[in-house]
C-alpha cells in the first residue's frame, strides 16, 4: 500500500489565482495524449505502462542472471552513459549502506560504474583495480557506437579476455542493447554473450524498469520486484480514470507548468538524506532532455541539505526569485541513533540529549522550508515513508509520468533530445572521425 503523499499547498500561493483550476483543463489534454499515444514522440511511450506489465518470466531470466554474476565475480563494471547508467546508480546508491565500499566482505558483487565519461585518469584507476579482482561487464549501449561506453567497454573487454581468457569472458559479458540492430548486437551474436533488449519504444531516461536498471539493481542485491511493485501502485494511482486533483503527477506538472509561467524558471530538487544525492541527478536528466528545448523548459537544479545549507542556502533564500523547491522528504530512517548527553557540554547541545538524529534533521528541514517560504520561494514536499525498493519505484514512475504531462504542457516533444547531437558532430570533426571530413575543415577554420 502507497505512503507516497504530495503537498502543493506552500506552491500554488505563489502562483495566479485558482491555478489549478485553471490548468485542469491543459494537463487533462496532456494525459489524453499521452494515453492515446497520438501526440509528438509517442512511439518512446512504453514506458507507460511497464510496470503492471512486466512478465514473471522476464524478471526471473533477471534474477538468475544476477545470481550467476554473483556466484562467479566479486564486481560488476556495469558500462553506460546517461540513461543507461544514471537510474540504476540512483537506486543501488539510494539503497546502499553509505560505506559500502570500506566493507570487505559483501554477499553481492559491489557494482562499479564506466562509459559515463572520458576521463584517463578514471579508466585508468579502475583497470588497475581490476587487475587482480574477479569481474564481470554489462554493457548497455542501443547502438554499441556511443563514444564514451564504447571506449570503456573496448578497455575492459581486453582486460577481461587478458585475464580469463574469450571463452571464459564471453561468459562474463552480459549485453544490453537493441533487439536487432547496432554494433553490440552485431558483437553479441558474434561473441555469443548473453543479452538483454532495450525495448524500441522506451527512451533511455525513462528505462529503469527495463533491463537497462532491473539487472544492475539485482546484481547489486536489492528486491526488483519490490521496485515494480511500487512503480506498478504509481501507474494506478496516476491512472486515465483517476480525477485530477487525486492524480499526483497530474498536480505536480500543473502546479510547476503555473510556477513556471508566474517566472519561476528554475526548479530546484532538494532532499535532506544524502541516499537521494545521485536520484537527483537521474531527475536532472529526466526533466532536462525532455523539456529543455525550442527555447523553453524549466532548468532542473539539485541541493542536498543540510550540507547544502552552508553553501547554496545563502543564494536560495536571498538571490534572484525565479526558482522553486521541490523537496523529498523521507519519514523513517531503517536505524536509530539519540544524541547523548555529555557532562561537560562545552557545545551547548544537551538540550537535545536524548533525541534521535532523525528529529533534528526533520527540524531542520521543516525550519529551512518555512524560511524558504518566508523568502520568497515556493515549496513543493513529495513524502515517502522509507528509501526502499517499494517507495523509489513509486517515485521513479511518479516523476516520468509527470514529465510526460509536463512536456505536452510546454508543448515540446518531451521524448526526444535533438540538442545532445550538437556537441557530437563537433567532437567527431576535431578528432577527424571518417565522415566528418567537411565538418573537420570548417571547424578548424574557426578555431
Amino acid at each position: 500500500m502507497s505512503n507516497f503523499k504530495l503537498n502543493v499547498d506552500n506552491a500554488v500561493n505563489f502562483t495566479f489565482k485558482n491555478a489549478l483550476d485553471k490548468l485542469e483543463g491543459e494537463v487533462l489534454k496532456s494525459i489524453k495524449t499521452l494515453n492515446e499515444k497520438n501526440g509528438d514522440g509517442n512511439h518512446f511511450l512504453g514506458w507507460l505502462n511497464l510496470p503492471s506489465t512486466i512478465s514473471e518470466e522476464h524478471i526471473v531470466e533477471i534474477e538468475q542472471t544476477a545470481d550467476f554474476l554473483k556466484k562467479e565475480v566479486d564486481y560488476v563494471v556495469v558500462v553506460g552513459i546517461g540513461g543507461s547508467y544514471l537510474g540504476a546508480k540512483a537506486i543501488i546508491e539510494a539503497l546502499s549502506n553509505s560505506f559500502d565500499d570500506l566493507q570487505e566482505k559483501r554477499n553481492n558483487p559491489k557494482v562499479l560504474f564506466a562509459g559515463q565519461n572520458i576521463v584517463e585518469d578514471y579508466l585508468y584507476e579502475l583497470l588497475s583495480f581490476l587487475k587482480d579482482k574477479k569481474f564481470a561487464i554489462v554493457v548497455i549501449s542501443k547502438s554499441g557506437t556511443t563514444t564514451e561506453p564504447a571506449i570503456a567497454f573496448r578497455l575492459l573487454k581486453e582486460l577481461l579476455e587478458s585475464k580469463v581468457g574469450k571463452e571464459k569472458s564471453s561468459k562474463l559479458i552480459i549485453s544490453i542493447t537493441d533487439k536487432e540492430k547496432g554494433a553490440l548486437r552485431q558483437l553479441t551474436k558474434i561473441e555469443g554473450y548473453k543479452s538483454f533488449i532495450i525495448p524500441d519504444d522506451t527512451g533511455g531516461r525513462f528505462s529503469v524498469l527495463t533491463p537497462v536498471g532491473l539487472l544492475p539493481i539485482a546484481i547489486a542485491g536489492f528486491s526488483i520486484r519490490d521496485f515494480i511493485k511500487g512503480a506498478a501502485e504509481m501507474e494506478k494511482m496516476t491512472g486515465p480514470k483517476v480525477p485530477y486533483k487525486e492524480n499526483p503527477s497530474a498536480i505536480y506538472a500543473a502546479v510547476r507548468n503555473a510556477l513556471y509561467r508566474n517566472g519561476k524558471k528554475i526548479e530546484i530538487l532538494a532532499n535532506f538524506n544524502n541516499k537521494l544525492v545521485f536520484f537527483s541527478e537521474w531527475w536532472k536528466q529526466l526533466y532536462g532532455e525532455s523539456e529543455g528545448k525550442d527555447g523553453k523548459g524549466i532548468f532542473p537544479a539539485s541541493v542536498y541539505f543540510t550540507a547544502d545549507l552552508h553553501s547554496m542556502g545563502q543564494y536560495i533564500q536571498e538571490g534572484e526569485r525565479s526558482l522553486f523547491e521541490t523537496v523529498i522528504s523521507v519519514r523513517n530512517p531503517k536505524n536509530k541513533l539519540t544524541v547523548p548527553e555529555d557532562q561537560a557540554n562545552l557545545d551547548d547541545l544537551n538540550y537535545l540529549a536524548g533525541k534521535r538524529i532523525n528529529d533534528v534533521n526533520k527540524m531542520a528541514e521543516l525550519g529551512t522550508m518555512i524560511a524558504h517560504i518566508d523568502g520568497g520561494v515556493p515549496n513543493i514536499k513529495i513524502e515517502i515513508d522509507e528509501i526502499s525498493e517499494y517507495a523509489l519505484g513509486e517515485l521513479i514512475y511518479f516523476f516520468e509520468k509527470a514529465c510526460g504531462i509536463s512536456g505536452y504542457m510546454l508543448e515540446v516533444n518531451p521524448f526526444n533530445q535533438p540538442g545532445v547531437e550538437a556537441y557530437k558532430k563537433n567532437m567527431f570533426a576535431l578528432l577527424e572521425k571518417p565522415g566528418f571530413e567537411e565538418e573537420t575543415i570548417k571547424i578548424k577554420k574557426r578555431l
